[in-house]
């Protein structure tokens, strides 16, 4: 199924042939605007027979898109720590909302809790439903190996500090891209309000209509229980508040 983002050009039955200027890839309705029209036109995916330029039927419910990037992010990291940049580490936890997983790359030391910013290299799926791409000059539903081409010349001062040896996350990683891809993603935030810590790796599944994960129980990354046995002995201290904020430029809630 071809991407659907801002800037893709479909074709309506009634209107002919428009360009899309808003999307929303968590309830299926879409904004266009067809030929000197002023106004856009809001449109559901499952029901209004829209088509690509070429013909191609847009299918939201049967084909449902990837509501958060985190799947494919987690190939593209995957594809740079076997290229040999294994200090490059991704984090992924849910918004207080529920609705949507934010993810933070970064590289350095792997301190999960203090972990440092670089511009462009954090989002969330509350702005990846309206516009699915990352920020580095990608295209929607680019490859992994675009992926990585548009990470690296997007910052590689960044990347270059990843070019290092981590083997214990390197191998934890790969096995957990080998039980995960292409339907799942992990997450490292949870809340001590809802009970104890996990005692395995918890997994989403990144797009609707996937059925619940049934594979191999997953160990949380190298380091991590020491964390969490921290967080615990502060008590019922939620793992969400216990995280540094999205930097403030951003404006990601």
């Amino acid at each position: 199924m071809k991407p659907v983002a801002p800037g893709t050009v479909i074709f309506h039955r009634h209107r002919g042939y428009g360009v899309i200027t808003s999307v929303n890839l968590l309830t299926g309705w879409v904004s266009a605007r067809f030929g000197d029209e002023v106004r856009t036109l809001d449109l559901n995916l499952s029901h209004d027979d829209l088509q690509h330029a070429d013909g191609e039927p847009i299918r939201f419910r049967r084909e449902a898109p990837d509501r958060m990037p985190h799947a494919r992010l987690m190939a593209m990291v995957r594809e740079l720590h076997r290229a040999g940049y294994e200090r490059l580490y991704l984090y992924c936890w849910p918004k207080p909302s529920g609705l949507h997983w934010r993810w933070h790359l970064f590289t350095g030391q792997r301190n999960w809790l203090e972990r440092p910013w670089r511009e462009g290299w954090y989002g969330s799926g509350a702005d990846y439903n309206f516009n699915p791409v990352l920020g580095w000059g990608d295209q929607p539903g680019a490859s992994t190996e675009d992926l990585v081409h548009c990470f690296a010349r997007f910052d590689p001062q960044g990347l270059a500090q990843a070019l290092r040896r981590d083997e214990d996350h390197s191998a934890w990683f790969e096995q957990v891209c080998e039980a995960l891809l292409p339907n799942y993603a992990y997450t490292l935030g949870w809340d001590l309000r809802d009970g104890p810590v996990p005692e395995h790796l918890p997994v989403i599944p990144v797009r609707r209509g996937v059925p619940a994960y049934a594979g191999p129980a997953l160990p949380w990354p190298p380091g991590w229980k020491r964390i969490g046995g921290h967080l615990h002995v502060q008590g019922r201290r939620s793992m969400l508040t216990a995280l540094p904020p999205l930097p403030i430029e951003r404006g990601v809630s």
